[in-house]
């Protein structure tokens, strides 16, 4: 029988945080389970910060944390039932990594944690195994690049092994691991400015106002990055003036190349930034079709439209990999298919994906790629472009389903996006055409592909 395991109810920080973790470990999603908490606890801003570095801080030092620990305990680490190992890592990553939380406190709210989850008999545990830790923190012996470039990769920085090697194959040992350490870092706060109701000169002016500090995005021209908290963008989230969005998805944007008038399909749609972008790029004077497999997911799209008083978007609850009955026989300007992917290219803001996801999903979610993909090209018409998108690292998501797409498709060709985007941008496309992000490489940005395709006249 699957054990319950009680889960704190307290408002404070460090409460939410181990909460969320919990949840992380039973399936959830460390951003949706983040946002419910915070919305239902009155907390000061502090408070909130806080609760929301131990959650992804936790997450992304995931092994660190585990090598750390394990070795301290007399048993093996993943022997240690599963509550108390997340208290453990709870309280570690505020000895470790810090230094604004006093050590003595990061131990005992973590004991008093576990009495509020009725673990009395592990208090002693936690409580030794913490203070041994605060003793022995600057004694660890961390693998280092030069000593151990994989144990760097997959302890000191917290990586995956496969996908250590994967990144070391595709980009070399130095790139790697800049990847890897940009990863365990947090991302930068990004927003798209939405510019059906405002500037982005007249938003960046208004957030200097209020004392917030933020300046315009590298390349994309209705992005930017706010340095203050969260919490400081929240008035203008809700007036619908900006919308959270990394940069490389903003430019994706960009490349759908959005003229008023045209009809618009976007066939993996929800949660709706990339939708509501291209309802923002052609004025509301376009027609915009959205599909998404889950229902759910979709009435985020349409809340988040009303926010943000985009118009003429048609929503539809409808799985890719199989034919559209909502759209059948149906022709559109541009289609935009932002794929289901693995997501290694977000794992700073998705940290618990870098542990769920396996070798064997890359195949199985490029075939799934592959059918949504000739899907959509159906209802491209001629003459209109075909924009496939996904954040990630692999090669098999990304080069390789756009090359069978062509092979199997000669009526679409590939633009070469130098020729399309401006000077500035060149640096993010690839000798093929291809729109390509590193983090480490392109001004902090997601790890993003795209590809656009044509259908000949």
């Amino acid at each position: 029988m699957k054990k319950k395991w009680c889960i704190p109810t307290a408002s404070d920080a460090r409460a939410v945080a181990c909460s969320v973790l919990l949840q992380v470990e039973q399936g959830g999603y460390s951003d949706i389970l983040l946002d419910k908490a915070l919305r239902r606890t009155e907390m000061s801003t502090a408070e909130r910060n806080l609760a929301t570095e131990l959650v992804y801080g936790v997450l992304r030092r995931c092994a660190s944390l585990d090598y750390a620990l394990s070795s301290l305990c007399r048993q093996p680490f993943n022997a240690v039932e599963m509550p108390v190992r997340w208290l453990l890592r709870l309280g570690a990553y505020q000895i470790l990594y810090l230094d604004r939380v006093p050590a003595h406190a990061a131990v005992h709210t973590c004991v008093e944690l576990a009495r509020s989850m009725k673990l009395e008999r592990a208090t002693g545990f936690l409580n030794g195994i913490l203070r041994n830790l605060i003793r022995r923190a600057n004694t660890l012996v961390w693998p280092t690049q030069h000593t151990d470039p994989q144990g760097y990769l997959t302890h000191t920085m917290s990586t995956p092994a496969w996908l250590a090697q994967r990144w070391v194959a595709a980009y070399g040992s130095e790139t790697a691991m800049q990847l890897a350490e940009i990863n365990v870092a947090p991302a930068p706060n990004t927003v798209r400015v939405n510019t059906l109701k405002i500037t982005r000169a007249d938003l960046l002016h208004a957030l200097e106002q209020k004392g917030v500090t933020a300046a315009p995005t590298t390349f994309a021209p209705d992005g930017i990055t706010i340095s203050s908290s969260f919490a400081a963008q929240l008035p203008w989230l809700r007036e619908g003036l900006l919308q959270p969005q990394d940069e490389a998805s903003i430019l994706v944007g960009h490349l759908l190349q959005v003229q008023p008038g045209q009809r618009l399909l976007d066939v993996c749609a929800a949660p709706g930034g990339k939708t509501c972008h291209m309802a923002a790029l052609g004025e509301n004077r376009v027609d915009i079709v959205a599909l998404d497999l889950h229902k759910h997911r979709l009435k985020q799209l349409e809340d988040g439209a009303r926010r943000l008083g985009c118009q003429n978007i048609t929503a539809y609850v409808h799985d890719m990999t199989g034919p559209c009955p909502h759209i059948a026989g149906e022709l559109f300007d541009t289609v935009l298919v932002d794929a289901p992917c693995s997501g290694l290219g977000v794992l700073r803001r998705n940290p618990e994906l870098r542990w769920r996801r396996e070798p064997e999903d890359i195949p199985r979610l490029a075939a799934i790629q592959r059918n949504i993909l000739h899907n959509a090209a159906a209802h491209v018409a001629p003459g209109g472009r075909l924009v496939y998108a996904l954040c990630t690292t692999t090669n098999e998501e990304s080069v390789a389903v756009i090359e069978a797409f062509l092979q199997q498709n000669p009526d679409f060709i590939r633009e070469d996006l130098h020729a399309l985007v401006p000077a500035s941008w060149r640096t993010l496309i690839t000798p093929a055409g291809h729109f390509t992000t590193l983090s480490c490489t392109h001004a902090h940005m997601d790890c993003f592909f795209a590809a656009v395709l044509r259908r000949r006249r």
